[in-house]
């Protein structure tokens, strides 16, 4: 059996081949910087509201992780938000939208991208294809007016002790577009509100638990995605083993914003990857509501993370299930896993449930393991998800 600093390894490594390599980073960076500048050049339809891009999601947060087949499209959220001179008495959704997907159609034409603009419920979707695949998803919005950043706020600070934190990621909210609500081509009044940016600041919160350290900075000298916290590096393999459970239907598996919502919930402040593991995959299960919101957003609790577990038009998913059942394979997985002291049975279990490829004789020198190890090998076993029923619509 490993010790606790050989497990603590074995993790790490299994995330060292999950990480993006930098150059994805960089490349991300580089693109949604491009666009930027596009949408605030002198000529832009866009230039006189003070447009500002900013990523949010999985690179914002520096969990995001490999595709699990090679050559996938990366993810890529944007958030577009027009900072000046627009509000929701001058403009409907739809024309912030149409607004911000003129200028988006033109940067497409002018950067030579050949697939077409996407337009889906919330946001752009442009196909970036060069060496690095993405999927940028840009999502049009303008800030939340101050009574709703001031309701926010109020309801952040009973919640919350830091009160400097609060104040900030109230100040934050931005109000979106969706084409999904009843008045989306009427001037009105109650936009749906999003705070990526927000949220982004309650993680960090969360990542820096152990050093009661808060930063307010807006642009940090080391960028997140460069610290690998254990928080960060624990949300990434439970995604990648997430991922794999669900290789075969995506659309019933538990979305990455409750994973990392309940995971950072949950981390204790422990400084190594094992601990934070331990304490995460034991208490995610608890944190979740019994009644509705069933996971709440940290940074608009009104709003409901899991709100499709509920919706009639998902009940043939059976997401909740799935997210138990997920769960209960997670934690059996992982302790499969870290039980064993054979270096060729954790590289043949990390493949089957991770679709992680290791060496054996690599792992065995790297975490100091005996050879010809003796043990009687864990059961692996698995946990059946609910599929969708035949029935389900596409």
């Amino acid at each position: 059996m490993m010790t606790n600093e050989q497990r603590n390894l074995l993790l790490e490594q299994m995330t060292s081949l999950l990480e993006l390599p930098d150059s994805a980073y960089d490349k991300a960076k580089d693109r949604y910087e491009d666009i930027g500048e596009w949408l605030g050049r002198d000529d832009s339809a866009c230039g006189v509201y003070d447009p500002h891009i900013y990523p949010q999601g999985s690179f914002r947060l520096g969990t995001a992780i490999r595709p699990l087949i090679e050559g996938e499209a990366y993810d890529l959220d944007l958030g577009c938000k027009l900072r000046e001179g627009l509000t929701k008495s001058t403009i409907s959704q739809e024309e912030l939208k149409v607004l911000v997907g003129g200028e988006i159609e033109l940067y497409r034409k002018a950067r030579g991208i050949t697939a077409p603009l996407e337009a889906k419920h919330r946001c752009w979707r442009l196909e970036y294809q060069d060496h690095l695949n993405f999927h940028m998803d840009i999502v049009p919005c303008i800030s939340a007016d101050d009574t709703r950043r001031g309701m926010i706020f109020e309801s952040l600070r009973k919640s919350w002790q830091d009160g400097a934190l609060a104040e900030l990621v109230a100040h934050l909210t931005v109000s979106i577009t969706d084409d999904r609500h009843p008045q989306y081509r009427a001037i009105c009044d109650d936009w749906k509100v999003s705070n990526p940016e927000g949220y982004a600041k309650w993680f960090e919160s969360r990542m820096n638990e152990r050093l009661g350290i808060f930063e307010k900075a807006q642009v940090d000298e080391i960028p997140v995605y460069r610290r690998k916290t254990p928080l960060q590096r624990s949300v990434q393999l439970l995604k990648r083993h997430r991922d794999h459970m669900f290789k075969d239907d995506c659309d019933i598996k538990p979305i990455s914003i409750i994973i990392t919502t309940l995971a950072a919930k949950a981390y204790g402040g422990e400084d190594d990857l094992y601990a934070a593991l331990t304490t995460i995959l034991r208490r995610m299960g608890d944190l979740v509501n019994t009644t509705r919101p069933r996971v709440p957003n940290p940074v608009n609790p009104e709003e409901d993370f899991a709100d499709r577990w509920s919706m009639p038009e998902c009940k043939d998913l059976n997401l909740e299930g799935n997210f138990w059942a997920w769960l209960r394979q997670a934690n059996a997985d992982f302790d499969t896993l870290l039980k064993s002291g054979d270096a060729g049975f954790i590289v043949e279990h990390a493949k089957r449930r991770f679709g992680t490829g290791m060496d054996a004789i690599d792992l065995r020198r790297k975490l100091g393991l005996a050879h010809g190890v003796s043990l009687v090998i864990p059961k692996s076993h698995s946990i059946e998800v609910e599929p969708p029923r035949p029935w389900k619509q596409g």
